[in-house]
């Protein structure tokens, strides 16, 4: 689950995650798709358009890639709402994407026509591949475009599961830009439960810092099994970061070098222990990365030349690919202040 709120904030509800083995899926993540954009109200111009993304890019990551899988959302900015496809493989990947873009450009390294298709049909598109390694794209179709976006992420229930316990939420209060991820303890239904109480008293809880917001959640969330929380929040006048987490939620500035932000042990609602902020430079082109530990912390920028410039979604999604441990659900948010 993710939720953003406010101005120049989106909200990003996963609601499917869809395996892309044979080119005969294409017509379950057709189908679902269009059921998404006819749930929202998308005009018929905008769903058959949709239904082109979605069956040419299943098709394509079951024709060229490895382990291809299909994301699909529900995204909303203030009144405007669309519909989110993330097709994300692990290989082979194209050397020259602008050129695999063009229409009778294909190579079984590529997605040829296809790709072509999803540009011209997408209001919001980005793409990010290296040969060898894999692509990940993103394609949202909205009834009227919004602003671009400074937050987005994904999050993944456990193989099996349709509840996902791990969140992300965003929100922007009397000036101040705060980023929440939470993990609920354990997976499935319960742990589902502890992350929305706590994506619903991070959006409640009354201005103050990462500190007083965590003593918040904690008094809020106790009916639950608890959560590991972490809260970042934006000073972009100071190019400063304010970091307070309890738990092992995985923090870090990310520019030339990556720089990590300290969380306390403890879980929220349940065990909390000594609670500290601490401020870290917030260079101008730098990333603001939190996961939970759905994704292993042995994971570099260095590793993916050029993709510190993608959109968030595109480098959530990257990262969740490659770090990854599928053994719990998992949550990135990244955002570019």
């Amino acid at each position: 689950m993710g939720t953003m709120m406010d101005l120049g904030l989106r909200s990003a509800d996963n609601r499917v995650w869809l395996a892309a083995t044979d080119p005969s899926t294409a017509g379950s993540v057709r189908r679902a798709a269009v059921a998404l954009g006819e749930e929202i109200g998308l005009p018929a111009a905008a769903i058959s358009g949709l239904a082109i993304i979605a069956t040419e890019a299943t098709t394509n990551l079951a024709r060229h890639a490895d382990e291809g899988v299909v994301l699909l959302r529900v995204v909303r900015a203030g009144d405007a709402a669309g519909v989110g496809l993330v097709a994300i493989d692990q290989g082979p990947g194209m050397a020259d994407v602008l050129a695999s873009s063009v229409d009778g450009h294909s190579t079984g390294g590529t997605l040829g026509i296809g790709l072509g298709a999803i540009t011209r049909m997408a209001t919001d598109f980005d793409i990010y591949s290296r040969p060898g390694t894999g692509t990940v794209l993103a394609a949202t179709v909205w009834a009227k475009p919004p602003a671009p976006t400074w937050l987005d992420g994904v999050a993944r229930p456990l193989a099996g599961e349709t509840a996902c316990g791990d969140g992300y939420a965003a929100r922007e209060l009397d000036g101040r830009r705060q980023i929440m991820l939470c993990d609920g303890l354990g997976h499935g239904p319960l742990a589902a439960l502890a992350s929305e109480a706590a994506i619903a008293a991070f959006l409640e809880a009354p201005p103050g810092g990462p500190k007083e917001i965590l003593a918040f959640l904690h008094g809020r969330i106790g009916h639950t099994r608890g959560a590991v929380v972490g809260i970042a929040e934006v000073n972009a006048a100071r190019d400063t970061v304010r970091f307070a987490g309890i738990g092992n939620i995985a923090a870090s500035v990310c520019g030339d070098v990556r720089r990590a932000m300290v969380s306390m042990p403890g879980i929220v609602g349940q065990q909390r222990h000594s609670v500290r902020e601490f401020d870290y430079p917030l260079p101008p082109d730098a990333l603001i990365i939190m996961h939970s530990d759905g994704l292993t912390e042995r994971w570099s920028l260095a590793d993916h030349p050029g993709l510190l410039t993608r959109t968030p979604v595109v480098v959530a999604a990257t990262l969740l690919r490659d770090a990854s441990r599928r053994r719990d659900d998992a949550a990135i948010v990244v955002a570019r202040p």
